[in-house]
């Protein structure tokens, strides 16, 4: 690992490398150096990510345009190149590394301690969609195809269920049938990007707390960081999986499903930030983000679904039937979301009549 680092371009020899966060997809070390300066290196999945490349290309550039749009060095991570001048390095292996400035002072939460540190997750993603809504969408690569294709999510659930390797279908019969009784709403946010309805922008696609710096003196979000998954996309994709994750009641594996349900205050939290750091967004795409938190919720039931269906072969699992309890869960969160639909659309509206 020490040849790797070396290859960077970093202000004096590194001295320890040590293991860092708790993220599951990528490695990732604290390095330092004796110059007392502190970097992340990171070695990305390429199971997850079959190409870095274009993974790499995504990064740079918005890395870049919020730097242009925002003046400081803060508002985005800074990509420490390799002494040939490239933003990342590629082992004898093939496996592919890059090194980041780490950024000072600054807080990384699993969960909010507070609801004001939800509130500014809510600025920092808005303020991500903001920066780069005059970016060109369309030339980033799709670093994960289909990944907020709903639609196409269900034909993977729909092929489990035939398929049925493990001999599991039969005892989630009430869970399959509830996902596919919502397949068409599911596939409403989908459609309106097929016809031009919503814009398409550049969406983080991965908006949890713990993808957002904030300040350790002020708690003020400082930036977003994780890019891996930057593609085009929708703001309701982005607003929505925070919703699902930020404003449940109970985590993602809850198995007391009497215990997770949607807060409506949270709700309105995250709401309220949102569109303060966001106001470009069109009419029709406010309009839509309580329906992409429901769908976020959906999408992610049936992928959870469709893995216990299929082996658990994508998700980590801790315990026996541990995807059935988080598809159980995500469940139970959309049909409440159901229930309080007209309530978070009023959130909404009141939002945008105090904007007014």
């Amino acid at each position: 690992m020490e040849d790797v680092i070396r290859r960077f371009r970093l202000e004096g020899a590194p001295v320890r490398c040590e293991r860092y966060g708790s993220g599951h997809i990528n490695g990732t070390w604290l390095v330092r150096t004796d110059a007392g300066r502190r970097y992340i290196l990171q070695k990305l999945n390429r199971s997850v990510f079959p190409d870095p490349a274009g993974v790499m290309e995504n990064v740079t550039a918005v890395s870049a345009f919020i730097a242009e749009r925002t003046g400081g060095r803060r508002r985005c991570l800074h990509l420490v190149p390799t002494w040939e001048g490239e933003p990342f390095a590629t082992d004898g292996d093939g496996e592919v590394w890059r090194v980041y400035d780490f950024v000072e002072g600054c807080v990384c939460l699993d969960a909010p301690e507070t609801p004001e540190d939800f509130y500014q997750s809510a600025v920092a993603f808005g303020s991500f969609q903001s920066w780069l809504a005059d970016f060109p969408a369309g030339t980033l690569h799709e670093t994960i195809p289909d990944f907020h294709n709903t639609p196409d999510r269900y034909r993977k659930l729909r092929a489990a269920v035939g398929a049925d390797v493990c001999g599991r279908a039969a005892q989630v019969r009430p869970e399959i049938a509830f996902a596919l009784a919502r397949e068409e709403a599911a596939g409403a946010l989908q459609r309106m990007r097929l016809s031009g309805e919503l814009p398409v922008r550049v969406t983080h696609n991965d908006t949890k707390l713990n993808n957002v710096l904030l300040d350790a003196t002020t708690r003020e979000a400082v930036c977003v960081i994780d890019l891996d998954t930057v593609m085009p996309g929708l703001a309701a994709y982005d607003f929505g999986d925070s919703v699902r994750f930020g404003a449940a009641t109970a985590p993602e594996d809850e198995r007391d499903l009497d215990a997770m349900g949607l807060s409506l205050e949270a709700f309105g939290v995250f709401a309220r930030g949102y569109l303060a750091a966001c106001p470009g967004l069109t009419e029709r795409e406010r309009a839509t983000l309580p329906l992409g938190a429901w769908t976020m919720t959906m999408e992610n039931g049936v992928r959870f679904l469709t893995d216990y269906l299929q082996g658990d072969v994508y998700f980590a699992v801790h315990r026996p039937g541990h995807n059935l309890d988080r598809a159980r869960a995500q469940f139970r969160l959309a049909e409440d979301m159901e229930k309080k639909r007209d309530a978070m659309a009023a959130v909404i509206a009141g939002l945008e009549a105090e904007r007014a």
